[in-house]
């Protein structure tokens, strides 16, 4: 059924990295989507610019079929509005959709890579959950915690930006966040489990 899907709609599979679009949230932890899609789009050869789907949007034509790369531009809390449409026009299943972000519950430098799960208080990802109407689709998280605080001071944690050594743990990761998106795609979810779901040190 799913092939018969992608040979209708030409895409194979979606990519899309969270964060918010203002500037002022630039090289925030909540951004890590962002800069995650920005070093995917480096390593591919790709400009992640197209304005398509409420979001900037790259096709790219891989083994796998075609990929589309996204950046949602409706912020973080939104995410779901954007990828929705995007699954939706291409007849995309919610397992297809692979979703990268940020994990307050995660030391700086860590991936945890999931085939399904909940939000577990991640807005973006309750939001992408209730536009697809799963919890279906895998999703690379990326550490930003360290330390992270409770109650109010949560979400000046998350708008803020990571101090040098974190911000060093978490980009010392990001080919192996592109590596994990390259196997799930190759439908090799557990192989990326098994080699990227630690810290750097580990």
């Amino acid at each position: 059924m799913f092939s018969r899907l992608f040979q209708k709609s030409g895409v194979s599979w979606i990519v899309a990295g969270l964060g918010n679009p203002d500037s002022k949230y630039e090289g925030t932890r909540h951004n890590m989507g962002f800069i995650a899609m920005d070093h995917i789009a480096e390593k591919k050869g790709i400009s992640v610019t197209r304005a398509k789907f409420r979001s900037l949007t790259a096709l790219k034509k891989e083994e796998c079929g075609q990929v589309l790369y996204m950046k949602p531009l409706t912020y973080m809390n939104r995410s779901g509005d954007a990828i929705g449409e995007a699954a939706r026009f291409y007849k995309v299943p919610a397992d297809h959709v692979i979703v990268i972000c940020d994990d307050i519950t995660l030391p700086a430098g860590t991936i945890r890579i999931r085939a399904k799960g909940e939000a577990g208080g991640h807005n973006g990802l309750k939001s992408i959950i209730s536009a697809l109407g799963s919890s279906m689709f895998p999703r690379i998280k990326v550490g930003v915690g360290n330390g992270a605080p409770s109650g109010d001071e949560l979400i000046d944690f998350v708008l803020g930006k990571p101090n040098e050594e974190d911000l060093k743990a978490i980009m010392s990761r990001m080919d192996d966040i592109f590596s994990s998106q390259e196997l799930i795609k190759e439908g090799q979810l557990e192989l990326a489990q098994s080699r990227y779901n630690k810290g750097k040190s580990e």
